[in-house]
């Protein structure tokens, strides 16, 4: 199993959901750089679960701990380690032979035999987005001072659609907003009707995916590498690594495939003595390269497969059919906690890219 990424900067994920703790190495962050530990724990607790009926009973501090790499407040070049305690679990809610529709559990244990840590999914629990959140959060400041902004909201939930983000000229005000809102959507009535729609769901017993749009503003042009070290490439292969995510798209996605291509191309004109196009239809990315242009991105989030409904499986001990009622607690919707992560993520892959053309 592999849980590092990156080239010039490398992010190392360890930990599993019901282990003492999960954490990061961030590897190859230059010296010098500030790190802000209360805007850090800001980000953390947008990733925290709420009272309201709408997340997890599970309750965690996701205090961050560093262990290295920091002195004084500011990097020292070393690699940077930090650690989040897990301090609320309750293992009995899970039965290593009963494998849970839609979850790893299977595949994990055909990969990894009667050893792998089945509770709360282990390694493969969404619980591991608090280490990727950590760490981003940390490329997330840096990307800031450089004049780099990335913002991700809640697109949709169910059948309830937002209103997207700018595709041409997103200010920096407007995306650092709904970082700051109280739920990551742009418009504040159609958040409460997202709400409505999760906590529905948990009401029947059920659950509901949505979707994530992210936006990243200041990029230069030129950055990534063609075929394989192209952006997109780079992005989702960091993206696909939260749990849940199942779809990743740029700009206007599968959409460009109905377009003809005087729709689809994006024309170029000279604007205060840049260049820049007149539209943004691929998303501030060509041939794997930055254009300049608003980076546009939107990740599809299934609906959370731990559902109090009945369900069908497998005993794995004895070859039978059976039913499982799964225990434990668990969010009706992962899309909203996801978002930092997201958040966090994108910076992780835009801070390495920045690297490698000597940017920071």
């Amino acid at each position: 199993m592999s849980s590092r990424i990156g080239n010039k900067i490398t992010l190392q994920i360890f930990g599993e959901s019901h282990q003492a703790a999960i954490g990061a190495v961030l590897d190859g962050l230059p010296a010098g750089e500030a790190i802000d530990e209360e805007a850090l724990s800001a980000l953390m607790a947008r990733r925290a679960a709420k009272s309201d009926g709408t997340t997890t009973a599970r309750k965690e501090s996701d205090s961050v701990q560093i262990l290295s790499g920091v002195r004084n407040g500011f990097t020292t070049g070393a690699p940077l380690a930090l650690t989040i305690a897990n301090a609320d679990v309750r293992s009995a809610d899970y039965q290593p032979t009963l494998p849970r529709p839609s979850h790893a559990d299977y595949p994990a244990f055909m990969r990894y035999g009667k050893h792998w840590d089945y509770r709360g999914g282990g390694q493969f629990s969404g619980r591991l987005t608090a280490a990727m959140t950590a760490a981003g959060g940390i490329c997330l400041q840096i990307l800031q001072r450089k004049g780099v902004t990335v913002a991700a909201q809640v697109l949709s939930i169910g059948a309830v659609s937002g209103k997207a983000f700018d595709a041409l000229c997103p200010t920096e005000r407007e995306l650092n907003a709904v970082n700051d809102a109280a739920f990551p959507a742009s418009d504040t009535v159609v958040a409460e009707q997202m709400l409505l729609q999760i906590k529905n769901a948990a009401a029947e017993g059920d659950s509901v995916g949505g979707v994530i749009e992210t936006c990243a503003i200041g990029l230069p042009a030129g950055l990534g590498e063609p075929l394989f070290g192209g952006v997109e490439s780079r992005l989702s292969a960091a993206l696909y690594g939260i749990p849940a995510v199942k779809a990743v798209s740029f700009g206007d996605g599968f959409a460009l495939s109905s377009m003809k291509g005087s729709e689809a191309n994006d024309a170029y004109e000279m604007k205060e003595a840049a260049v820049v196009t007149t539209t943004n239809h691929n998303g501030g990315i060509l041939g794997g390269l930055t254009t300049g242009m608003p980076l546009r991105m939107y990740l599809a989030m299934k609906p959370t497969p731990s559902i109090a409904k009945e369900q069908q499986t497998v005993d794995m001990e004895t070859g039978k059919n059976t039913a499982l009622c799964i225990k434990g607690r668990h969010d009706p919707c992962v899309a909203v906690r996801a978002v930092p992560a997201v958040r966090a993520m994108t910076a992780f892959v835009l801070l390495d890219l920045m690297s490698e053309r000597g940017l920071l």
